[in-house]
């Protein structure tokens, strides 16, 4: 008995710590750890726009004790303060931990990390977890994406998009009406934008491309529409400003535009389109300068995107700086490669210089053998025929650009070599056509004006023969012309009311 009691109370002795340890461990439980509470610090001061404090307080925490969001938060802030290495390096410690981290995949690509290195660390995955042979793909057509390979990338996503798994991939269709938009097909860029938004009424990463491409085409309608649409998402995504500054900079609004792309940049400071609208409403506003460093931006944070090379020169064009412009274009030739885009931008700057016509026509022959469907191309052989009064070669060029396409500004140039060779009521239907296709574009609106002012020779006797009978005092035949008349002028005082 005496024994069994001891026994008790030695189990009481042990159980007695036990038992106030254990009112304090739901506490302990419910107290986030030390690296939790630094992780959330690090997102407050991103938060803030304070990166320096963020990647300070991350840097803080052991390597060996970093979880894979620390780590792709670490790299995602060391990217975007330009320190590529220690991004690089935090991106592939993600990839260690989470091999199917497409983030980090991407992440590790848009760094020039070789697309045959970022495979290799998936590998072992792939062939151990079942239906992933599309990810080796999937990596090659996004290494093609950030090596500015624009024609195999949109293959290569073509045929991962045929798959079952990947069929109506919203991602995918984004990253495929992108690749069309750098590429200069604008139609195909605008179909797939419009078939992800109908799989997806809530997207919004890519919208502000494809307001821009709108209001290219002048849907300003379509344009008010997608950013209302936008707004009542999110306004704290940059894509919502950039469509609405887009209506704005395509009604020469172009302060307002001003502001409404320096909002998008404060919203995200590393929003391509957001710079260029700025670039592009300070250069209209004539502020070059202010202008040429936010393109210089835009081509540091998307060195492959054509449009961002093209506002640059466009900037140094338009201050006489044709020896930079001339500079930056041989660049681009030789870093993105002689294709259709390319060679057109360095024959747009030899244009400008009476020495280089020659080279000129030329690199637009080129450019037109490469892609005869190309626009910016078609118009600017066009200009240099004008300029030769070669109309006739024009006319023809322009037709047969139009034969598989519509396009506004062909159709208004076409009006305008018609109009040269007296070809009037073709080119009036030219005009018609244009408006049509853009009610806003001033150029055929002017031409159409001009030739409705130009008499024609049976006006011209008409009018002859009513002054013969005014002058006659033959009056009978003008029965009612007094209340016609004033008719109009109450009409021409309710217009002026308006």
């Amino acid at each position: 008995m005496a024994l069994q009691q001891k026994k008790a109370l030695s189990k009481t002795s042990k159980v007695r710590p036990s038992t106030g340890n254990s009112a304090s461990t739901p506490q302990s439980q419910c107290l986030p750890s030390e690296i939790e509470v630094k992780y959330k610090m690090a997102e407050c001061y991103t938060m803030l726009k304070q990166d320096k404090d963020a990647i300070a307080i991350l840097d803080g925490i052991p390597s060996r004790q970093r979880t894979p969001k620390i780590n792709m938060m670490l790299a995602n802030l060391y990217k975007k303060a330009g320190q590529e290495r220690p991004s690089v390096t935090s991106y592939k410690e993600v990839l260690r931990q989470c091999p199917l981290a497409l983030d980090a995949i991407l992440g590790l690509l848009s760094l020039s990390v070789k697309g045959a290195e970022v495979a290799s660390m998936t590998m072992n995955v792939i062939q151990t977890v079942p239906n992933l042979d599309w990810l080796s793909v999937w990596i090659k057509a996004y290494a093609f994406v950030h090596t500015g390979d624009n024609s195999r990338a949109i293959n290569t996503i073509c045929s991962l998009e045929k798959k079952s798994l990947l069929r109506d991939n919203v991602d995918l269709l984004g990253s495929l009406a992108d690749l069309y938009f750098r590429a200069g097909d604008n139609k195909n860029s605008v179909l797939k934008f419009e078939q992800a938004q109908m799989l997806d009424p809530y997207l919004i990463k890519g919208m502000d491309v494809y307001g821009y491409l709108l209001a290219r085409e002048g849907r300003l309608e379509d344009v008010e529409n997608l950013g209302c649409r936008l707004f009542n998402i999110s306004d704290q995504h940059a894509e919502p400003w950039v469509v609405s500054g887009c209506h704005s900079f395509y009604s020469k609004r172009y302060s307002r535009a001003l502001y409404l792309g320096a909002k998008a940049i404060q919203l995200n400071s590393n929003s391509v389109q957001a710079l260029l609208l700025k670039g592009a409403a300070l250069r209209n506003m004539g502020r070059v300068q202010e202008a040429i460093i936010h393109f210089r931006e835009a081509i540091r944070l998307a060195p492959c995107r054509l449009d961002c090379y093209e506002g640059l020169i466009e900037c140094y064009l338009a201050s006489n700086s044709v020896r930079e412009a001339m500079v930056m274009a041989n660049n681009v030739y030789k870093t993105l490669g002689a294709n259709a885009q390319t060679l057109t931008l360095l024959a747009t700057v030899c244009l400008e210089d009476p020495v280089t016509q020659e080279k000129a026509k030329t690199l637009l022959d080129k450019a037109l053998t490469q892609r005869p469907d190309y626009i910016k191309a078609v118009v600017k052989k066009a200009e240099l025929l004008s300029r030769e009064q070669k109309y006739e070669d024009g006319i023809a060029l322009l037709r047969n650009a139009l034969a598989n396409q519509s396009d506004c500004v062909l159709h208004r140039i076409l009006g305008d070599f018609l109009v040269a060779v007296n070809e009037y009521q073709e080119a009036m239907d030219q005009y018609s056509i244009a408006l049509s296709l853009d009610p806003n574009d001033q150029k055929s609106l002017e031409g159409m004006q001009k030739m409705e002012k130009e008499e024609s020779p049976t006006d011209a006797t008409q009018e002859e023969d009513v002054d013969d009978m005014e002058g006659s005092g033959e009056e009978g035949d003008l029965e009612g012309s007094d209340s016609e008349a004033a008719q109009w002028a109450d009409q021409e005082q309710w217009f002026g009311m308006q």
